[in-house]
């Protein structure tokens, strides 16, 4: 059977795989659309598990927040390059994750995975459809939603760094300096209550060694340790922090100003946290050039 420059064109649509990969599956099903069709899926599930062990170290932080402003949601989805995270079919696929998320406020991951976003697929297969057109593993790392009764406050830095606020007692204009704020100083949590048992143990810890070598009394040392401690949870927590926009002030006292606290924010990093391998991009052309 002849294939048509109109079915390809059809398959094309259908699939928005390319023009030669659509004529050889037309060929292959013997012109059998619906064959080709399912063919395709079947080959770019299968190119996805060969990605999948792909180092997916870049990527965008994208927010959203709804029209009424009590609902957000912020999501980390990892490309291999940064190339692929700037393409066209990259940034609609985390556009259509961000508008799943504040739909459906999944409860994690797996529920995420298994919703359906606005074309009718779920989010997993839509995942790996995208991994079989543009040949890098893409994973939905992370995501955070949430809803207000006050203010939220939200700040991205080129989509690298992304941070949501929640601020009770405040407006937007504040919640949006405080955002900005935990992009810019990174703090470990809100304030000293909040900061993890283990971490806290293990900067005492290393106070400890650190004033021990200094060979004075112990009493001597333990204060020593007490005065670090001290500095480490100022500039550790939110509300110890000196506020950027102003530093001769600490957030703390920015938010007693204005009868306002912050209940919740949320920092995400591209790619924080993810080992990345040396690459050889020699061999990584090769490899495309390969089709591997």
């Amino acid at each position: 059977m002849d294939i048509t420059a109109s079915m390809v064109k059809e398959l094309r649509e259908r699939t928005g795989a390319g023009m030669m990969e659509c004529k050889k599956a037309l060929t292959a099903a013997g012109g059998d659309m619906e064959a080709a069709i399912e063919q395709m899926r079947i080959s770019g599930l299968a190119k996805a598990d060969k990605k999948s062990d792909n180092t997916a170290a870049e990527g965008v932080v994208d927010i959203a927040v709804s029209s009424d402003g009590k609902h957000y949601s912020m999501v980390e989805i990892n490309s291999q390059t940064d190339f692929a995270s700037k393409s066209a079919d990259f940034t609609g696929f985390v556009s259509a994750i961000s508008s799943t998320l504040l739909n459906d406020q999944p409860a994690d991951i797996d529920a995420l995975n298994a919703a359906t976003t606005e074309g009718g697929q779920s989010v997993d297969d839509t995942r790996k459809a995208l991994i079989a057109k543009i040949g890098e593993n893409i994973q939905v790392r992370r995501f955070v939603t949430g809803a207000v009764d006050g203010a939220v406050g939200t700040y991205s830095h080129g989509g690298r760094i992304g941070v949501v606020c929640e601020v009770a007692g405040g407006d937007e204009e504040l919640a949006r300096d405080i955002a900005m704020h935990v992009a810019a100083s990174n703090p470990v949590c809100i304030s000293e209550a909040d900061v993890p048992a283990d971490i806290l143990a293990k900067e005492r810890a290393v106070f400890m060694g650190e004033a021990a070598e200094s060979g004075k009394p112990e009493e001597i040392v333990a204060k020593m340790v007490e005065g670090k401690i001290r500095k480490y949870l100022a500039e550790a927590t939110l509300v110890g922090q000196s506020f950027v926009k102003d530093p001769d002030t600490t957030v703390g006292k920015l938010l007693e100003s204005k009868n306002a606290k912050v209940t919740a924010f949320y920092r995400y990093e591209v790619g924080e946290g993810i080992e990345k391998k040396e690459e050889n991009f020699a061999e990584e052309v090769m490899a495309q050039v390969r089709g591997d």
